[in-house]
């Protein structure tokens, strides 16, 4: 048979190896599972963690990736914007932990004639800035529930019949 003298080729081997639970590599191209890692994206923003201190962790994907995931999957989206609504309030929670809360800390200050003073107690000025840059963010990230109230005054009246009127009278239409 003219078949016979040829060696068979071994099937073809994927590459095998340890496969993480939330990626897979394949051909130096990483693949994450979505289905895994959504709940725990979800799970992490509705504590108050941001989006890009999770895609920055270990085994997690790029924040580009989680937003095209937002765009082609309805549910991924509603789903992340929902994790994020929670993340708000509990962020809003941790500013009441931290002005609750004291931090005993220690501060040196330098006199003028070269000596050291060193003072113990309750570091307000960083508790203070902890609490503003949380409330700054929540305003910019959700306005409508943390944001400032601005209201607009009119002071004065405003005639719109008469004004109509006049405007037809300009116009040489009849009133």
């Amino acid at each position: 048979m003219p078949g016979e003298n040829q060696k068979k080729r071994p099937p073809a081997k994927r590459a095998r190896g340890p496969i993480d639970v939330h990626t897979k590599k394949r051909q130096g191209v990483r693949l994450y599972d979505r289905s895994a890692l959504v709940p725990i994206i979800c799970e992490r923003l509705s504590k108050g963690e941001t989006m890009t201190s999770i895609c920055s962790g270990e085994g997690m994907p790029s924040y580009r990736a989680v937003m095209d995931w937002c765009a082609e999957d309805e549910t991924v989206s509603a789903g992340i914007a929902q994790a994020r609504v929670r993340g708000f309030d509990a962020l809003a929670d941790e500013c009441l932990l931290i002005a609750n809360k004291t931090c005993e800390g220690i501060e040196t200050v330098e006199k003028a004639d070269g000596s050291v003073e060193v003072r113990k107690g309750d570091m307000l000025g960083h508790r203070k800035l902890q609490i503003e840059t949380r409330l700054k963010l929540l305003a910019k990230w959700d306005p409508k529930r943390y944001g400032e109230k601005q209201q607009i005054e009119h002071s004065g009246s405003i005639d719109v019949a008469g004004e109509l009127m006049s405007a037809r009278k300009r116009s040489g239409k009849p009133g």
